[in-house]
């Protein structure tokens, strides 16, 4: 019999903690592989920790609303034989019985050093990765170097898409002698000076002031916020942009939408098309900064920033915008809103932006300078449409028409994007809005 670890998952960035709400299992009982154990919330998500291993749950470590940090063992489950895990953490642990470990132990040192040279250059942490992967299956991969970027590729066949022991044992098979993982070799990361500790203001109470504490969600708002105005020099640059075109396709469009969808069709989507169409063409605005490294990100993942009920902000990600048709981008737009202002949101659904929009307009504001969501280099700003006077050249000269403007602000990180290219950016999103085909089909 084996003891394998249940640990507590990443749940999102900048997420450290979170509480248990409701085992839903109890000691002594039964697991098949991919049963949820336990329900645990934090203040963006409520979400499951399934059993990545088939055993008999023997020990729970923490009570019903205890707070727990991420990377804790909650539980243990028993196994039979010694083959899935160890007594030790799963994610250190590198016996596990995996075609191809026992050969890799008996070669001389410099010929695995050689074989495993490229897959050495990318840290086996897989922290960062965008799905959820059981610590038997992390264990797993880091034992044959397989990278981040070559686990994401594997189809899963469990709960949700979920990659199980089974999925990853099968690719390791079926995976050629000395094949190099999926992402490229990463350059070292360069060596940065610790940032400067800053003198906080005093602050003074007078009478009649009330004080309240943030809440989590609060403070880790304000953390990261304060983190990526020291992290990337912003710049923002604004454009004004003609939207009668949209404005009157909307109105001639959401009566009939509506009563075929039983959706609203707002502004939100059609702006999200058009940042993602414009990252097509401008796929530098689409990465991040590593030290000295630029990563230039393969999918269109842009985060819609949503106003909570309680005043916080959480950042739902639609993903692969630009393979969306417009109906579909309309579709997740509603769907993750919806969900996220009743806290129904998953981990993998607030996770792996590249890029963020955010919607002044909502609030009537005419524009802003948003701050950049890290680790990402844009964010772009949505204003209020109004209707002006608006100088307008035609055949038989200028003449002033009542026209819907509406400004556009991009706020870059100026260490890799340029005035140039955040300007041309964001003319293209201004060409694609004030092109908006009139007689367009949804």
């Amino acid at each position: 019999m084996a003891k394998f670890e249940i640990i507590m998952p990443k749940m999102g960035e900048s997420i450290i903690e979170a509480t248990i709400t409701k085992w839903l299992k109890v000691e002594g009982d039964v697991l098949e592989e991919d049963d949820a154990i336990v329900e645990i919330a934090t203040d963006k998500v409520d979400s499951e920790i399934p059993s990545p291993v088939e055993g008999t749950l023997v020990k729970t470590l923490f009570k019903e609303g205890d707070v727990v940090p991420v990377g804790e063992v909650i539980a243990y489950v028993e196994t039979e034989g010694d083959d899935d895990a160890s007594d030790a953490p799963a994610e250190e642990s590198a016996d596990v019985a995996i075609p191809g470990i026992e050969e890799l132990k008996e070669k001389p040192v410099a010929e695995v050093k050689q074989e495993t040279t490229k897959a050495a250059a990318e840290p086996q942490t897989y922290d960062d990765a965008t799905r959820f992967y059981s610590p038997l299956v992390k264990s797993i991969a880091k034992a044959e170097n397989i990278s981040v970027a070559e686990l994401e590729s594997i189809a899963g066949s469990g709960k949700d898409g979920r990659v199980t022991k089974k999925d990853i044992l099968s690719y390791v098979e079926s995976r050629q002698p000395g094949q190099a993982p999926v992402a490229a070799q990463a350059a070292p990361k360069a060596q940065s000076k610790e940032m400067p500790k800053m003198n906080l203001p005093e602050v003074r109470t007078e009478s009649g002031d009330q004080i309240v504490e943030m809440d989590r969600m609060r403070k880790m708002i304000a953390d990261h916020m304060v983190m990526s105005k020291q992290v990337s020099p912003h710049v923002t640059s604004f454009i004004d942009v003609d939207v009668t075109n949209v404005v009157n396709w909307r109105n001639k469009t959401k009566d009939s939408f509506f009563k075929r969808e039983g959706e609203k069709l707002t502004f939100t989507p059609i702006f999200i098309h058009a940042a993602a169409r414009a990252l097509k063409e401008y796929p530098q605005v689409n990465a991040s900064v590593d030290g000295y490294n630029i990563i230039y990100r393969k999918n269109i993942n842009i985060g819609m920033a949503t106003a909570l009920p309680n005043g916080n902000l959480i950042v739902p990600v639609i993903k692969n915008v630009d393979e969306k048709s417009l109906l579909g981008v309309v579709k997740s737009v509603n769907n993750l809103a919806n969900r996220a202002r009743t806290n129904a949101l998953s981990p993998d659904e607030i996770s792996g932006g590249t890029f963020t929009m955010t919607n002044f307009g909502t609030f009537d504001s005419l524009t802003g300078t948003p701050i950049i969501n890290q680790p990402q280099v844009a964010i772009l700003g949505v204003g209020g449409i109004r209707k002006q006077p608006v100088v307008m050249e035609t055949s038989q000269g200028d003449v002033i028409a009542i026209r819907h403007i509406m400004i556009l602000s991009l706020a870059y990180d100026h260490r890799i994007v340029d005035g140039a290219l955040g300007g041309m950016y964001i003319k293209k999103v201004k060409e694609i809005l004030e092109g908006w085909d009139t007689n367009l089909e949804i």
